[in-house]
């Protein structure tokens, strides 16, 4: 699946982009959600994830870049989510936390940063829909693909045919034709791609190239 990110969209047309994307092959619209806290950026919050649901004809796939998010997982529900993602991270209550999400009848994912072995979500791997690996360090669009993330989809895939078989593994972070070929062997399911959509010349164009190597 490919899950275009509006963190690099034109904000000044937004409902231009998600109409865009409703136009393409895309299955999801991936949404950061970023606090300035847990990375070193704001991006946009709940009113925006409202707005966007009224327009979008995609799943919305929300990813919580934020510390504390139990206290906001109702909200984003209520917001229109389909998938809402924590960080590893920035959960102490984890098991909790997935809980919490599924109890509202949303997907629960789990995201790990590019430093966090993939061997310490065993405990709670039976519980969830997807775990997200970044692919960047998390907090700005446009960055370099980190090499080492093969080696982590791989281990992640081992762990997943024997805890739990139907887990769906997203990347985010750098994703481009050349590389996404290798990904998909690799293991992974969901491609996140903001940068090589949204300033590409023409967004519809692209996602179906990246549909297609896929």
């Amino acid at each position: 699946m490919i899950a275009p990110s509006i963190l690099n969209a034109d904000f000044l047309h937004l409902q231009e982009q998600i109409e865009t994307i409703n136009k393409s092959e895309a299955d999801w619209v991936h949404l950061d959600i970023m606090d300035g806290v847990f990375v070193p950026n704001i991006s946009f919050g709940i009113p925006i994830v409202q707005a966007i649901h009224k327009i979008s004809e995609k799943p919305l796939d929300v990813h919580l870049m934020i510390v504390q998010p139990e206290k906001y997982i109702g909200h984003f529900t209520d917001a229109g989510a389909y998938n809402i993602t924590v960080h590893y991270e920035a959960c102490t209550h984890l098991h909790s936390i997935i809980h919490q999400i599924r109890d509202l009848g949303v997907k629960a994912g789990v995201a790990l940063n590019p430093h966090t072995d993939v061997n310490l979500l065993k405990p709670v791997l039976r519980d969830l829909d997807m775990v997200l690996i970044m692919t960047v360090n998390p907090g700005f669009g446009g960055q370099q693909f980190i090499d080492y993330s093969y080696e982590k989809i791989r281990e992640l895939r081992k762990l997943s045919a024997v805890y739990n078989p139907d887990l769906l593994i997203q990347v985010d972070g750098g994703i481009t034709l050349e590389n996404i070929q290798a990904l998909k062997r690799t293991g992974v399911d969901v491609f996140v791609a903001g940068t090589f959509i949204f300033r590409s010349n023409d967004p519809v164009h692209t996602i179906r190239e990246l549909k297609g190597k896929i």
